[in-house]
């Protein structure tokens, strides 16, 4: 008989593509996950596993059966939201995941906060492309993502994803200190021609929106160092090497050296928080609270892009039963002001949240 330990590691093995990923996913030893994915063969009668190099690849059996055990996953999942739900209990895993530029300034407070108030959660967090997290979101292999969404490059997100705006905040250029545009009080973007970028990696939303962006300004950008971290992007920028674009949120992040050009027209984007529309458990609840709770106490100059509007977001997360799509109407801080300040942040004050 096939016994349901097995086939949740089997479950897991197939998922992440390897018995470590498992083994680390599911917080027992790599030789437990080999020696039950051995008996489980033995319990089918066939082989599941094939080795690849040095990674390994399902059998057409194995095939069958991962799509099985992995609905049987779903659905156990399904149940256990279900009961929490009945019952209100903020308790169990609960898998974030969000976009670099976001993570630093937001989530260790939020986490700090859940951890303390809801002792039995489990958060665990990941950092990564919303092109990538979305789908994970659709899989419930996460069951929130913090994300952006860019004037230039709105965010579509698929049937069943209901967004949440935390902030909306302006993006400006960033130059060397000696640049020819560094005196300036602002910048065109079809000025921009013939400069050096670095941006996040090819495929992202930020480096694809980029090139969009100065592309309807007749401005082919040449990125020459893609790099995920914007406080990375920045040094290369302090280097001298590049101009880049970034977000208010990260300018904290900025070493000396670095300039800071608000952009004609303005460029801005929204922080926003997806989750499956009827997946919503008491943990994503708590999440959702306390993370509009942490934009909503920051201050104008802690950190300097949560600048926001009279009428503050309201902390109550939507009504699962609501229809998918953007739920935050007025409510929702608006940071398109540009900053009067625009250079780098004194030395002293030393690093603070960035991408």
């Amino acid at each position: 008989m096939i016994t349901w330990e097995r086939l949740r590691i089997f479950a897991a093995v197939a998922r992440l593509g390897s018995v470590g990923a498992a083994a680390e996913a599911l917080h027992i030893t790599g030789p437990a996950v080999s020696q039950q994915l051995r008996k489980l063969e033995k319990e089918a009668r066939c082989r599941l596993i094939e080795r690849d190099g040095r990674g390994i690849r399902l059998t057409s059996a194995g095939q069958l059966l991962a799509a099985s055990a992995q609905s049987m996953v779903a659905t156990l999942a399904d149940a256990e939201r279900d009961l929490a739900n009945l019952h209100g209990l903020v308790a169990g895993p609960l898998r974030i995941g969000c976009v670099a530029s976001a993570l630093r300034a937001l989530l260790p407070q939020v986490l700090h906060r859940l951890t303390e108030r809801h002792p039995r959660l489990e958060p665990s967090l990941r950092d990564g492309e919303a092109v990538d997290m979305i789908p994970m979101l659709q899989q419930r292999r996460l069951d929130a993502v913090v994300t952006e969404s860019w004037t230039h490059r709105p965010a579509h997100m698929p049937s069943g994803v209901r967004t949440t705006r935390l902030l909306h905040e302006d993006a400006q250029l960033a130059v060397p200190q000696g640049h020819p545009l560094a005196d300036r009080e602002s910048v065109a973007l079809s000025e921009l021609r013939g400069e050096l970028w670095t941006s996040c990696p090819e495929g992202s939303d930020a480096h694809e929106g980029l090139r969009q962006l100065l592309r309807a300004h007749e401005v082919e950008a040449n990125v020459r160092y893609c790099v995920s971290d914007y406080a990375t992007q920045l040094h290369l920028v302090a280097a001298g090497l590049a101009v880049t674009l970034v977000p208010r949120m990260v300018r904290s992040s900025a070493p000396p050296g670095v300039r800071f050009l608000p952009c004609r027209p303005t460029v801005s984007r929204s922080v926003l928080v997806a989750t499956a529309a009827d997946a919503e458990t008491p943990g994503v609840r708590a999440f959702m609270t306390e993370l509009i709770g942490v934009v909503r106490q920051a201050e104008p100059s802690d950190p300097e892009h949560l600048r926001r509007d009279p009428t503050p977001p309201d902390p109550t997360p939507p009504d699962p039963g609501a229809p998918a799509g953007d739920t935050s109407a007025p409510d929702a801080p608006a940071l398109d002001a540009p900053a009067p300040d625009t250079s780098a942040p004194d030395a002293a004050t030393g690093p603070g949240p960035g991408g």
